[in-house]
């Protein structure tokens, strides 16, 4: 029987095999690579995207933050002046009480009875004065207690000095009161009902 050598066929073969395979490795590398670029691509411009967006709400959120701030100024502003507005409101409102009050002292005040000092602190009206006799402090207070722009009075200090020719002294406290804010608190009370 004849001997045929296959070897270099098959060696042929095997180096085609190989071209082949190195052929698609090198395919599929390039492949693989254009994939991994593609996606580092679209990732890129997603993240570009997304930065823009997050500083465009950066942005936005900056200029929010200073309108809040203009708004609060503003509200203090506001709060200010409507606490101004009520010291004036008060004051016009309190503006006749002054008169009033020294009106009813001079009404009040009997005979036999002087006074030296008047002091007031918010609605406390301390009187100090020299009376002939004790009644007439009394008499005095139930003046001030029938009086509807004085209330409330209470004696502190009655002191008889040397003699009778002096008097006593004598401190007595009050408290000014306004009838026509008390009427108007109670036609709001009544309306309430």
């Amino acid at each position: 029987m004849p001997r045929i050598n296959l070897v270099p066929w098959r060696e042929a073969e095997r180096k085609q095999k190989r071209q082949e395979f190195g052929v698609g490795a090198v395919g599929a590398l390039v492949l693989a690579g254009a994939i991994a670029f593609a996606v580092n691509l679209q990732m890129s411009s997603a993240i570009g995207a997304q930065n823009e967006r997050n500083q465009y709400l950066k942005d936005e959120t900056a200029k929010l933050d200073k309108q809040i701030a203009e708004i609060l100024e503003l509200d203090q502003e506001k709060q200010r002046l409507v606490a101004r507005m009520q010291v004036i409101e008060q004051l016009e409102r309190s503006r006749a009480e002054v008169v009033h009050l020294f009106d009813q002292l001079v009404r009040t005040l009997p005979d036999g009875i002087y006074l030296t000092s008047i002091k007031q602190t918010d609605r406390k009206v301390q009187l100090r004065g020299i009376a002939q006799s004790s009644s007439r402090v009394s008499n005095y207070m139930r003046n001030i207690d029938a009086s509807e722009w004085m209330a409330d009075p209470s004696l502190d200090i009655l002191e008889t000095k040397g003699g009778t020719a002096t008097g006593s002294d004598f401190t007595l406290n009050a408290t000014q009161e306004n009838p026509n804010l008390k009427a108007a608190a109670g036609g709001a009370a009544q309306g309430a009902h």
